[in-house]
C-alpha cells in the first residue's frame, strides 16, 4: 500500500474486534476450516508469521494524490493471495464503505485464485465480490485495478477484469488459468500483462516507479460520482476550434480532397490543443484493439471530459466497441463526452465481418443514443457513411471547414450508378457533402471557427 498511497488507515476487519461477524458461513470457525482440511490452521499460522497479516487481503482508507479512496491490497505471501471466506468478508465490507462514503475503489491484486482448503465455500466468494462491484458500478463509483504478479483465477475474473480502468505491472502473469493448470503448450505471452494489453483486455502496462503518479491522474480524472438514477447535470463539452484551413471548399470534390489531405490536422493535434492532460483507455475487452480509435479522459480548464477520437483510418469493430465502452463509462460516472469524427468508413474486410462489424457499430449507435450525459461531436475530416455516423451525437454535431460527410464515398456512389471516373466529381457535388451543405440541411449545428 505504501508504494501507491500517500497515507492510509487500515479498516477494521469485519470478523475482528470492533467489526461484525457475518452469519452466512456456518462452520467457518471449525478447526481446519469448513472442510476440515488437515493442516489448514497450521498453514494459516505459518502464513501469518511469515507476512504479518492474518488474511490474504488488507483493506484501507487511503489518500492518493489528494484523492480519498478505498484501497484493497492482496498479500500473495499469505497462501498465494487466495480468496477465502474471510477474504470475501473484508472485500464486501470495503465495497460497502466505498458506497457509504461515495469513494472510488483501487485494487492492488496478486492472487492465484480461490482457496482450495475451503472448497466451494471459497469459490462462491467470487459471486459476493462480483455483486459488490456491480453495486458500486450502479452507484457511479469508479473502480481501478492494478494487476501484480500473478493475477489469475477468480481474482482476475472479478476484481481485475471487472474494473473500469485496468493497469498492470510489467511482466505480470495475468489470466484466468494459472501456470499450473493451463495447457502445457500454451503461449505464455497470452497470459502476460503485455499479451493482455495487445488483446484489448487491459488499458496500460505501467512501470512500478510510475504507478503512484498514474493512479493519481486517474483518480483526479474520474473523481466525483453521480447518484444512481440521477438526471444528467453536466455542461456539454464545448466543440474544439478548427485547426486546419479556414476556407470553405468550393465543390464537393474539393471537400473530399481537403479532408483526405495528409497535411490536415488529425485527432492527435485536436487532443493536444483541447486538453491540458489526459489518460487513455485501450481495447474493447473482447479481444481486440483498434489503433485508429483513441479513447480516454482529459482535463480541460479544470473539468474532466471523456473523448473518443477516430484517427482517419477505417474503424474496426474493436474501435466501435472501445468507443461504446468509453461512452457508457463516462455516462455512468457523470462525465460529458467529446467525439472526434474522422474515418473513410467502417472496415469492410472479411476479418472485420468475422469480428462482428455490424454488431459493434450497432453498439456504438446505442451507447450514444442512450447516454444521459451530453455528447458533443466534431467532424474533423472524413465522414464516411455509417462508420462515421456511429460516433456522431444525434443533434450535437459540428464540422470543421476541411471536412465532409457523405452517405457513401463519391467513387463508390459513381460505381453503383455505373458512372465513369470523369463523373465522380459531379457525383460529389450531387451528394451535397460540403460543410456548408451539411449546415444548410441541418445535419450539423455549425461550422466551428479557428482558434
Amino acid at each position: 500500500m505504501a508504494a501507491v498511497a500517500d497515507t492510509y488507515t487500515e479498516l477494521p476487519t469485519p470478523d475482528g474486534p470492533g467489526g461484525r461477524r457475518t452469519a452466512h458461513r456456518p462452520g467457518g470457525d471449525k478447526p481446519d476450516g469448513p472442510l476440515g482440511w488437515p493442516g489448514y490452521d497450521a498453514s494459516r499460522a505459518r502464513a501469518q508469521a511469515r507476512t504479518g497479516e492474518d488474511e490474504s487481503v488488507v483493506t484501507a482508507l487511503a489518500a492518493i494524490g489528494g484523492a480519498t479512496t478505498v484501497l484493497l491490497s492482496f498479500e500473495f505471501g499469505y497462501l498465494g493471495g487466495s480468496i477465502g471466506e474471510r477474504t470475501g468478508d473484508r472485500l464486501e465490507a470495503a465495497y460497502g464503505l466505498a458506497r457509504e462514503r461515495g469513494l472510488p475503489v483501487v485494487s492492488l491484486i496478486a492472487t492465484g485464485g480461490s482457496r482450495m482448503q475451503e472448497g466451494m465455500r471459497a469459490l462462491t466468494q467470487l459471486q459476493r465480490v462480483a455483486g459488490q462491484s456491480a453495486l458500486n458500478r450502479a452507484a457511479g463509483l469508479p473502480q481501478i485495478a492494478v494487476l501484480r504478479d500473478p493475477t489469475t483465477g477468480g481474482g482476475w475474473a472479478t476484481l481485475g477484469a471487472g474494473a473500469d480502468v485496468i493497469l498492470a505491472l510489467p511482466g505480470a502473469q495475468v489470466g484466468f488459468a494459472g501456470s499450473r493448470v493451463r495447457p502445457g503448450d500454451a503461449d505464455p505471452h497470452a497470459y502476460s500483462a503485455e499479451g493482455q494489453l495487445a488483446a484489448g483486455h487491459i488499458d496500460a502496462v505501467v512501470p512500478p516507479d510510475a504507478l503512484r503518479a498514474t493512479l493519481r491522474r486517474w483518480l483526479q480524472l474520474l473523481g466525483g460520482a453521480r447518484e444512481s438514477g440521477a438526471e444528467a447535470a453536466s455542461e456539454p463539452a464545448p466543440p474544439p476550434y478548427a485547426l486546419g484551413t479556414h476556407d470553405l471548399p468550393e465543390s464537393g470534390w474539393d471537400a473530399v480532397a481537403g479532408a483526405r489531405d495528409a497535411r490536415r490536422p488529425r485527432a492527435e493535434a485536436y487532443l493536444r490543443a483541447y486538453f491540458d492532460d489526459w489518460e487513455e483507455l485501450s481495447g474493447d475487452r473482447c479481444g481486440g484493439v483498434d489503433p485508429g480509435m483513441r479513447c480516454g479522459f482529459g482535463h480541460r480548464e479544470g473539468r474532466t471530459i471523456a473523448f473518443a477520437a477516430q484517427c482517419g483510418t477505417a474503424t474496426r469493430p474493436a474501435g466501435f466497441r472501445t468507443a461504446a465502452r468509453l461512452v457508457r463509462l463516462a455516462d455512468r460516472i457523470g462525465i460529458p463526452v467529446l467525439t472526434l469524427v474522422d474515418t473513410p468508413g467502417a472496415a469492410n474486410d472479411a476479418a472485420a465481418e468475422r469480428a462482428g462489424a455490424g454488431a459493434a457499430i450497432a453498439d456504438a449507435f446505442a451507447a450514444l443514443a442512450t447516454a444521459r450525459e451530453p455528447v458533443t461531436s466534431l467532424l474533423i475530416g472524413e465522414g464516411g457513411s455509417g462508420g462515421a455516423l456511429a460516433l456522431a451525437a444525434p443533434g450535437r454535431l459540428w464540422a470543421t471547414p476541411d471536412s465532409y460527410f457523405s452517405v457513401i464515398a463519391p467513387e463508390l456512389a459513381a460505381a453503383i450508378l455505373k458512372r465513369d471516373e470523369q463523373q465522380v466529381r459531379d457525383t460529389a457535388d450531387q451528394l451535397r457533402i460540403r460543410p456548408q451543405d451539411l449546415l444548410e440541411m441541418g445535419v450539423v449545428r455549425d461550422i466551428v471557427p479557428p482558434a
